[in-house]
């Protein structure tokens, strides 16, 4: 997969999609909005199944009390955790459906440095063009079609 002007080329086909707010950065910072420029592995895949179908056999569901953890000071920083839990985090269980499907990349992962971003997903997006918060996102008809196509270890590359 690799991430151009017009969309993620992938599989002979272009995919539009929207980046985050920040542009691509090579500097990605906690809460910067930017997209991280490198070769990411996809290493997960998350889904909602009180909504959708399992997309893949190696899909994980996503229940009541998943979250991501984004707190730079603590030691689960750019991990699943969930709740109770007492630092900052995005829940992944949303009213909305932009997290119905979680494509996770291996963005400052599994060790994450303190600071340098939080998960980098790939996700539905809320209307096409608006940005996210430095992930990136697709169609919800879309982001299912490259789930059914997509294996663990993908590269996703975002010169």
């Amino acid at each position: 997969m690799v991430l151009t002007p017009q969309g993620i080329r992938f599989q002979g086909r272009l995919w539009p999609c929207t980046i985050g707010k920040g542009g691509i950065s090579d500097r990605k910072r906690e809460g910067d909005g930017a997209t991280p420029r490198g070769t990411h592995a996809i290493v997960g895949m998350l889904y909602r199944p009180d909504r959708i179908a399992k997309p893949a056999d190696w899909a994980k569901p996503i229940g009541p009390p998943d979250l991501w953890s984004d707190d730079p000071a603590d030691e689960d920083y750019n991990m699943m955790v969930r709740a109770p839990y007492p630092h900052s985090h995005e829940r992944l269980r949303r009213s909305d459906p932009l997290y119905d499907l979680v494509i996770l990349t291996g963005w400052n992962w599994p060790y994450a440095v303190r600071g340098r971003g939080s998960a980098i997903f790939m996700h539905q997006y809320r209307r096409p063009g608006y940005p996210t918060e430095g992930c990136i996102a697709f169609s919800r008809p879309h982001l299912h079609e490259i789930a059914r196509r997509i294996r663990y270890r993908t590269r996703l590359i975002v010169p």
